[in-house]
């Protein structure tokens, strides 16, 4: 076994996955180093902060120590989502107990796409039971906490892959998004979570579809260049895919060099239900449109008028549908149907709404949901880039996601404080989260940024903008900070 020093793990949790690289390539630091950092800092950390729930070091030290592909990111270390990715010879569980037993018998093209990079695979991030939530508290495996303040949340449902990242376990990490569960964890942790456009990156192999195009697989990551890499090296379709969709001409990193032209950009401070954004949310998004201002860009109020309310009850007709249509998929690959006993209370209650729906209904709620989409989409038609608060509250404390609350109606309505995230799920329109303020708590506050569909490029040169005076990956969580030499 390969072993480092304190300069080594320093060196490892100082860079971000480019620079990681970088240092492996020029040789201050080897592959199987940096698994080891990983490594080191994952046991020393993890104990308190539970957000890697399954490990692969053994196979990390071998893919090390046989050299990785030589990709972008060759050598450095990565954590997938424990939900959806397969890998082969994995454990997959989604954070439920009912899939306990099951591993990946091939990769997903997005994987795939991940090795061809170059990353080495350490393992799987926590995630909520079944994805459906902005907490990570899964009964199977336990909460995740925030590195900023253990009181709070991470964020959800990639709550375990931000809690990594924000402590230096990783560079970056693979998350997903159906409501927000990218950009919600990249807020409550101080990180850059981006969204793709609809169609960006294939759901195949073997998923052609997944809810009409509004959920996405990508990262989160401590700088707006990785993951503008990282879209380089996984977006593209695959034959009959439902979605096509452009590819720039150049790399979206090397795009990162063009400083974006004066943009006409619409900012929103009213909450599209509930409670009114809390103050400092309030005053996130409004010292960034100050700053957008101030960078030359054309900055302007405006609301949203699209009954965002109504589609998410209606948004969720076809989650729990598609959800009673999953499980009946996975009980021959268990072997039993689901129990209620297998459940939290909340997704036990959402499953038995789903089984009583019709196709009909199912059908009437497709057509409203894609016409909200539209809806947001022309409304935004006159700006070049929309912003508005990630989530309208801070970080909230642990417990307040739990899915142990079995009332599927009044859980469903604190999603409230994600009105601004699953929009631009129906939408298709590319989103970034990116840090904006540090909140009375010590927990980072993020600002959502939306571009025209198609149009990360902008998306992410206005971010780089944002990064370059606000220096958000120099102010490491406090976990950071904590000697485990």
């Amino acid at each position: 076994m390969t072993r480092v020093t304190k300069d080594i793990v320093d060196l490892y949790c100082d860079s971000d996955a480019t620079a990681l690289s970088g240092h492996i390539a020029s040789g201050a630091i080897s592959a199987s180093e940096a698994v080891e950092a990983a490594i080191s800092v994952i046991e020393s950390f993890d104990r308190r902060l539970n957000a890697v729930v399954i490990r692969s070091f053994a196979e990390a030290r071998d893919s090390a120590a046989r050299g990785a592909d030589k990709g972008h990111f060759s050598g450095v270390p990565f954590l997938l989502k424990n939900i959806g990715s397969m890998c082969r010879g994995m454990p997959l569980t989604a954070g439920y107990g009912y899939l306990g037993d099951f591993v990946c018998d091939y990769d997903s093209e997005m994987v795939s796409r991940i090795k061809r990079a170059g990353f080495v695979i350490i393992g799987r991030s926590n995630v909520p039971e079944g994805g459906w939530s902005l907490g990570t508290e899964p009964r199977h495996y336990g909460p995740t906490l925030n590195p900023w303040n253990p009181a709070v949340t991470p964020g959800g449902s990639s709550g375990g892959a931000a809690a990594a990242v924000a402590a230096r376990m990783t560079p970056m990490a693979e998350a997903s998004d159906g409501a927000g569960s990218i950009r919600a964890p990249a807020s409550c942790c101080g990180l850059v979570g981006l969204k793709p456009s609809r169609g960006r990156i294939t759901y195949g192999p073997a998923d052609v579809d997944l809810w009409f195009g509004s959920i996405s697989t990508f990262c989160v990551s401590r700088t707006i260049r990785d993951s503008a890499a990282f879209l380089d090296v996984t977006a593209g379709g695959l034959s009959g895919d439902p979605y096509t969709i452009q590819q720039p001409d150049r790399t979206w990193l090397s795009l990162l060099d063009n400083r974006p032209r004066k943009l006409r950009i619409g900012f929103d401070l009213d909450a599209p239900w509930g409670a009114a954004l809390a103050p400092e949310v309030k005053q996130a998004v409004v010292s960034t449109a100050t700053l957008l201002r101030e960078l030359g860009h054309r900055v302007e109020p405006y609301s949203l008028k699209t009954d965002i309310e109504a589609a998410w009850w209606t948004y969720n007709d076809i989650c729990a549908t598609e959800m009673a249509a999953e499980f009946d998929r996975l009980a021959p690959v268990v072997g039993r149907p689901v129990e209620q006993s297998d459940l939290a209370p909340f997704n036990w209650s959402q499953l038995q709404y789903g089984r009583t729906l019709s196709a009909v209904q199912y059908a009437h709620s497709i057509t409203a949901v894609r016409k909200a989409g539209q809806q947001i989409c022309q409304e935004l038609d006159g700006f070049d880039v929309f912003l508005s608060p990630t989530l309208t509250q801070p970080a909230r404390p642990l417990g307040y996601w739990s899915m142990e609350e079995g009332d599927r109606g009044r859980y469903l309505s604190l999603w409230q404080d994600g009105a601004f995230l699953f929009a631009f799920n129906i939408a298709g329109l590319p989103a970034m989260s990116v840090p904006a303020i540090q909140g009375t708590n010590g927990v980072p506050i993020g600002v959502q940024i939306v571009a025209r569909y198609g149009d990360e490029a902008t998306l992410l040169q206005i971010g780089r903008e944002l990064e370059q005076t606000r220096q958000w990956n120099k102010r490491p969580s406090a976990f950071v900070d904590t000697p485990f030499f």
